[in-house]
This record gives C-alpha cells, sequence and structure tokens, in this order.
C-alpha cells in the first residue's frame, strides 16, 4: 500500500492566511504555524522516493509531516463547509489558505485621516443617491404653503353678511380659509372650517342647516366626485351654494361641475384673494358701482398735527385728482374741520352715528356740508353738551354708507385709544400715522405699529408723516434714528413753518390755497399720490441708528 504522500513534491508547509488584526502576542487569532511577520521562502526539497529512504528516524520524520498536512487540508475542508451552510457566517480560514503560496503579514492599522473619512462618507452619499449616474438629483418641487402665496388684496372689497362653512382635507387649504375668516375684509361674514371633506359634510347636513355657502376640499374626479356630490345634495337646502376646491387641473371635470350646478371650481393651492373674490361675485350685485377707499388719519400724540396734514390731504384729493372725497371728523367734543373749512353745518356726523339704524344714503346726503366741487365735510358738533361714548361697532354703518357713493372717505380721527377708535383703524383701507421727532412719540407709534400689524396681518404697513420738524432750539430725534428702529420710511417730512400754518387756519384755508407754491403744499400733493396709490414712497438707504435697540418686539 501506498503512503498518501508517495510521488509528491515535498516542501515546507505553508500556513494558513492570517486575519487583518495585528500580528501581537495575545489576538489568539493565528494559528501556531505563523510565528512572526517574517515567513521563510519555500525551498522545494529534490524528489526522494520514501521506499528508498533507509534511516528509520528520517522516514519517520516524513511520514509524520505528510499526516499534519492532510490533517490541516481536511480542517480547511471541514471550515469551507460550514462558511457554505451559513452564508452570512464568516469563514476563519479564506479560501487562499488551501493554496500553497507565500503569506503576508497583515499590515498594522493606520490612523484614520480626513481624506479616509471624505471617502468614507461618499461611499454612504452614493448609497443613498438615485440610481441616475452623473447627474445632479433635483427633488421634486413642494406644493406651496399657504404662507408662500403672494397676496394682492388692494383691491378687494368686504364680503357681504353671509354664512360659509368649509369642509378640508389638507392643512394647506384649511388654514387659508381659516386666515381669510379672520380678515378684516370677512367681519361681517359667519365661517366655519372643519376637516374631513365631503364625506364629513353630508355627515354634518344631515341634521345641520345648510349656510350660504359651503366650501368642500376633495381630491377626487369622475364618478366618485359626482356621486359624493349627488348624496351631499339630498341632504343640502335648495339654493345653497357649493365652492369646489379640487387638485386636478381639468377642463373637462370644470365644465361637468358647472352644468351640476357647481358655483366655482378652484384647483389647490388657493388664495385668500381668490377666495374673497369669489363669494364677493356670488352674493354682490356686479352691477352695483365699486366701493371707495377709507383713509383714516390718527396722531401717535396729542397735538401732532394729525387733523391738518387729514385736511390738507383730503383737499389735495378733491382738487389735484378731481375725485370726490368725504371728510368725516370723528373728533366729535374737540374737531376742528368745520374750522378749518369755514363751514358751520347744524348737523353732521353726530346725528349719522345716533341714527346709525336709519341711515341711507339720503339720508347720509342731507348731513354733507359742502366744501368745494369734489369735497364734502361730514362735520363734528364740536359742542360738550352731551356724552360721546360709543360702542366698538357704531361708526361702521355710517363709513360703508360713505364708501358705497364716494371714491375717497377721509377719518380724521382723534388721539384716544378705545373700542371704536380700534375697530375703526383695523377696518380702515390705509392708516397714517402723524408724529413728531420725539421719544414720546417714537414709544406710541412703535406700539400703534404692533396693534395694528396683529390686526391687520394682510394689509399694507401704515404711513408715516414725520411733522413739525427742525424747531429751533428744541432737541429732538434725527429722521433716520427715529424711523429706524420702527422699520418704516416718512411718507413726507414736514417743517415746522408757524407763520405760513398760523395764516391758513385763521383764514379757513389749506396749505395750497394760502401759499400754492410752497414746498409743504407739494408734501401735501406727494402724500395724496401716495395714499391713493398714484406713488410711491422714496426709500432712502441708512446706516444703524442708537435707539435700533430701544423699541425691538420683545
Amino acid at each position: 500500500m501506498s503512503n498518501p504522500a508517495d510521488n509528491e513534491t515535498i516542501a515546507m508547509p505553508a500556513a494558513p492566511v492570517a486575519d487583518n488584526t495585528p500580528l501581537e502576542p495575545q489576538t489568539g487569532a493565528a494559528p501556531q504555524e505563523v510565528a512572526s511577520a517574517f515567513e521563510p521562502p519555500v525551498v522545494e526539497a529534490p524528489q526522494i522516493d520514501p521506499a528508498q529512504v533507509t534511516d528509520p528516524a528520517i522516514a519517520g520524520q516524513m511520514a509524520a509531516m505528510a499526516a499534519q498536512a492532510q490533517a490541516e487540508l481536511s480542517q480547511a475542508a471541514g471550515l469551507q463547509q460550514m462558511g457554505d451552510a451559513a452564508p452570512g457566517m464568516e469563514t476563519a480560514i479564506p479560501q487562499e489558505a488551501m493554496q500553497s503560496e507565500p503569506i503576508e503579514a497583515a499590515a498594522p492599522p493606520q490612523e484614520a485621516t480626513a481624506g479616509d473619512a471624505a471617502v468614507t462618507d461618499t461611499v454612504t452619499m452614493a448609497a443613498d443617491a438615485p440610481e441616475v449616474l452623473h447627474e445632479e438629483y433635483m427633488a421634486p418641487p413642494a406644493e406651496p404653503r399657504a404662507d408662500d402665496i403672494e397676496e394682492d388684496m388692494s383691491n378687494i372689497r368686504p364680503v357681504p353678511r353671509v354664512s360659509v362653512q368649509a369642509f378640508c382635507e389638507t392643512e394647506n387649504v384649511a388654514n387659508i380659509i381659516d386666515r381669510a375668516s379672520k380678515d378684516r375684509r370677512m367681519a361681517k361674514a359667519h365661517c366655519l372650517v372643519q376637516t374631513g371633506g365631503i364625506p364629513a359634510a353630508i355627515d354634518y347636513y344631515q341634521t345641520a342647516t345648510t349656510p350660504n355657502l359651503i366650501v368642500l376640499e376633495t381630491n377626487l374626479i369622475g364618478t366618485d366626485l359626482l356621486g359624493q356630490l349627488q348624496a351631499l345634495a339630498e341632504v343640502c337646502d335648495e339654493g345653497t351654494n357649493v365652492m369646489i376646491v379640487g387638485h386636478h387641473n381639468d377642463v373637462a371635470l370644470y365644465r361637468e361641475l358647472m352644468t351640476r350646478g357647481v358655483a366655482e371650481y378652484l384647483v389647490a393651492p388657493i388664495s385668500m384673494s381668490e377666495l374673497m373674490r369669489i363669494i364677493n361675485t356670488l352674493f354682490v350685485n356686479p352691477e352695483a358701482d365699486p366701493l371707495g377707499q377709507s383713509i383714516a388719519f390718527v396722531g401717535a400724540k396729542g397735538g401732532v398735527g394729525s387733523s391738518t396734514v387729514a385736511h390738507n390731504v383730503a383737499f389735495s384729493i378733491s382738487s389735484s385728482f378731481s375725485s370726490d372725497v368725504i371728510l368725516a371728523d370723528l373728533d366729535l367734543a374737540f374737531g376742528t374741520a368745520n374750522i378749518d373749512f369755514d363751514q358751520d353745518p347744524a348737523q353732521g356726523i353726530a346725528e349719522a352715528v345716533f341714527s346709525s339704524d336709519r341711515i341711507d344714503d339720503t339720508y347720509l346726503d342731507r348731513l354733507l356740508a359742502k366744501c368745494s366741487d369734489h369735497l364734502s365735510l361730514l362735520a363734528a358738533p364740536s359742542t360738550l353738551d352731551r356724552d360721546y361714548d360709543f360702542g366698538p361697532d357704531d361708526f361702521r354703518q355710517v363709513v360703508e354708507i360713505a364708501q358705497r357713493g364716494t371714491p375717497n372717505v377721509v377719518l380724521d380721527l382723534p388721539h384716544l385709544w378705545t373700542g371704536w377708535s380700534r375697530s375703526v383703524l383695523a377696518s380702515a383701507d390705509k392708516i397714517v400715522i402723524t408724529a413728531v421727532p420725539d421719544l414720546a412719540n417714537l414709544r406710541n407709534t412703535k406700539n400703534l405699529l404692533d396693534v395694528l400689524s396683529e390686526e391687520r396681518p394682510n394689509d399694507d404697513m401704515p404711513f408715516l408723516v414725520l411733522n413739525q420738524c427742525n424747531i429751533p432750539k428744541r432737541p429732538e430725534i434725527a429722521v433716520e434714528d427715529f424711523t429706524e428702529p420702527l422699520g418704516l420710511e416718512p411718507a413726507v417730512i414736514i417743517p415746522f413753518e408757524p407763520a405760513l400754518f398760523g395764516q391758513a387756519s385763521n383764514n379757513g384755508q389749506m396749505i395750497a390755497e394760502a401759499d400754492p407754491k410752497n414746498d409743504i403744499a407739494t408734501s401735501f400733493e406727494t402724500l395724496a399720490q401716495i395714499v391713493t396709490g398714484r406713488r410711491e414712497i422714496q426709500s432712502k438707504k441708512k446706516g444703524g441708528s442708537f435707539l435700533s435697540g430701544l423699541f425691538k418686539k420683545k
């Protein structure tokens, strides 16, 4: 019987491949054959026939070496079979250990460098990137949020007294309708916003009365949408208007909904101005004349000249643009409009307010005093024979009747803070704040701006007029230092000219009548152009102010 090592090349037995751990004394991972990092080269021995070996010692040594080699090969084969049976496990001896090749010891680990970290990050990012190669990944555009939609509310008229109920499916549409319901133009409307879409509306109106307008958001189209609308029609009162907010820009769907009696179909995202226009289209007579704009003038402090500015601007609008103006003096106890225009009417704003339940266009015309071809005055009684206590909405009806027949209604408010004055300011289309450049006026102006920005979040900021500037020997705040904490450019700056204003007041004239070529007359005309939208404020670049940190909102 021949020996297994017969006719084989006798070589030094090869050690198995070491793992990637450094060769240190206590690792315990490397086989015993690997004694150091140095491995002697493989040297082939001459071919020797074991039968010819006569020395028993040498023959025994050769047999022992052959048996050891065979045992190592059997052990490696068994480990390989275990690795095949468990694919997720790493074998202790790699495939290369089966080969008789020189083995290099594993290099000791090196500290990671910035370049290694960059490579690791690149590999991680590459694993998460799209499959398209050599192209920059672009995320799909997100649907605009409610705050991202630009609003143009300048030509939106107030919504009439109607009830509106909305059933929404997405947060964006619900937020838009909720914000619109809090706008001053929808103060008369009763608005309710709920979630659930058309199914929630069907369930709700099983027991509730339907409003004037139902706004429904849905993502359905085709027969699914028409089927739900048919179910809704069975529980709605006759004459109810329905507006659909959908997510599909489909002309065929729009036409189908219109033929089935839907009032309007809008594609999300919608805007507040779009919603208000549709409501006005549904409930306001299209043949009615457009409403005029209301411009409220208020002083940051008593005696700053707000009434004088209001009267001169009203005169400039009527004379320069030949546009009708109603000037309403709301300071019933101490108003000066009748003196400034040299008028002594028997009736005025007091009769209009105290009879607001029966006021109409005809009655208002009888209360107006004619100052010029295009300027009419609703004068204050300027007497103290009664108390002038009003509710928050007592002036609302008078202002709306005035706006119905006149394109410009100038409201001269006294310097006080009550429920009705706050309501008038909040509902006005434009606001002009007059101040003089001192610290108290700066504080009061900042407080007014903060309150009005909360009351009128969808309207432009008020206009600022700096009056009585450059009074000799009076310390005052520089214009740049006054306006920088407010974040507001002055519309006009009016210098202190006591002789000119005193002469005009004593003669019952406006500045444009007393001295048409004066720069102050030009300033009032400029302000009239700004508040009527015919001109924009010229902004000036300026640096920081030493007062910029005093009036920051906390």
